[in-house]
């Protein structure tokens, strides 16, 4: 078990926090597909034998989500078409400077979408309110029930708790945090420490930002009852008032209650930073759009190839390697025409400006077909690994099926059979 638990903790740690990606949704056509495939990969294939490897585990793994990796970038260059070609009509929003504003087209295909500009002065900022700083240890709290109540855009809300006898202030503090967290009235809580002294404070965030002109607070905490067990936390103490961004846009002043908002019905924008004078915003020129698609799928491609250099290193096994470099040096000729590069170790490289000027050139037909060519290869080796990454482990051989009478085994090239390992055997 202390194996398996390796496996599954190195997938968690590497992998765990990958967000979902919309390319990842499929229809039931497409999982019926994926299913149909596993179980041919699976018709013939002999019992074997796993080398006894603790990385075993970590490199079927490893194949498995860079083969996923690798179809996603495939299915984001197909997402307007199967031919690349394709790309060129997708409307795809840039910002010149994308630390202080990311930009997101949203509009229609024909509706119009003029460029403009847009100062960034000040972000719009939540409501904090910070309670006193109470010793952790201590007693301030008598046994008893208590209750505050929370105003908070045009709702109210009555928090009751209760002090046991014995309990510390930092118990009072914890609960008071974990029944404002899981009450989803738009507030999160959290507790603050004093590095110097060690005491704790309890800090509450309002999830909205900015204040109306007829609003002087976004939530406001009062207690008739309980008014000396608040004063003693202090929760109902403003200390950073919600406000509005600020920004211009083409030259003129605006504010916004929060710092998402949409542009003409065209644009959304969320605000990130201040920004260094004028962010142009605007449609993405295509070559760039295409070069960016381009870019993430040769960083899939490079993504195996270190995969297959790093197994190859400890155990002296090419498939992997092969198998994905053979690609680029099967369309080598073709890819440096259109401006993709391999160096010494099989990484593939992009040089756009060479992209740009060859689909802009007379051959451009023969510069989408030689992209599309590497799409359809790159698509090929990925769904391959992914149906049966354990194709390209050390195993051993240890009895062939018979031919014409086998059974079919669909889960044997699951994720767990890189982390399921009977070492036993």
């Amino acid at each position: 078990m202390a194996r398996i638990d390796a496996a599954y903790n190195y997938f968690m740690t590497t992998y765990g926090d990958n967000i979902g990606n919309r390319y990842e949704s499929h229809k039931k056509s497409e999982l019926r597909d994926t299913y149909n495939k596993i179980v041919k990969a699976n018709k013939d294939s002999p019992l074997y034998k796993i080398k006894d490897s603790e990385d075993m585990g970590q490199f079927a793994i490893d194949i498995k989500e860079h083969a996923n990796s690798m179809a996603l970038s495939v299915s984001n260059l197909s997402s307007a078409g199967e031919d690349i070609s394709s790309v060129l009509d997708k409307r795809i929003a840039s910002s010149s400077q994308p630390d202080s504003v990311e930009a997101l087209y949203v509009g229609d295909d024909d509706s119009v979408a003029d460029p403009f500009t847009i100062e960034v002065e000040e972000l719009a900022k939540p409501q904090v309110n910070t309670g006193n700083f109470l010793p952790s240890e201590g007693h301030d709290f008598a046994e008893g029930q208590y209750s505050f109540d929370l105003d908070i855009r045009n709702h109210s809300y009555e928090f009751q708790f209760n002090v046991n006898k014995g309990e510390t202030n930092l118990n009072v503090q914890n609960k008071i945090v974990r029944l404002l967290n899981t009450s989803d009235v738009g507030l999160s809580a959290m507790l603050i420490s004093d590095d110097r002294t060690g005491s704790k404070a309890i800090q509450i965030t309002s999830k909205a930002t900015g204040k109306s002109t007829d609003e002087n607070s976004l939530f406001n905490i009062s207690s008739s009852i309980s008014w000396r067990e608040l004063n003693t936390l202090g929760i109902d103490n403003i200390t950073q008032q919600p406000s509005n961004s600020s920004f211009k846009l083409n030259g003129n002043a605006h504010e916004s209650l929060s710092n998402t908002f949409t542009v003409n019905k065209a644009y959304e924008l969320a605000l990130k930073a201040p920004s260094t004078g004028a962010v142009q915003v605007g449609l993405m020129n295509d070559t760039e759009a295409l070069s960016k698609g381009i870019n993430q799928l040769l960083d899939s491609y490079n993504g195996m190839i270190d995969i297959g250099l790093k197994y190859n290193g400890a155990h002296q096994n090419r498939t992997l390697f092969n198998e994905i470099s053979s690609i680029a040096r099967n369309q080598a000729d073709g890819l440096a025409q259109v401006g993709i590069a391999s160096d010494s170790l099989g990484h593939l490289t992009l040089d756009k400006d060479t992209l740009a000027d060859t689909i802009n050139g007379i051959d451009s037909r023969g510069a989408f077909d030689t992209l599309n060519e590497l799409k359809a290869s790159i698509s090929r080796a990925a769904s391959k690994a992914s149906i049966n990454p354990m194709a390209y482990v050390d195993k051993a051989v240890v009895e062939y099926k018979n031919p014409g009478k086998s059974l079919s085994a669909p889960y044997a090239t699951s994720a767990y059979s890189g982390m399921m390992v009977n070492y036993g055997l």
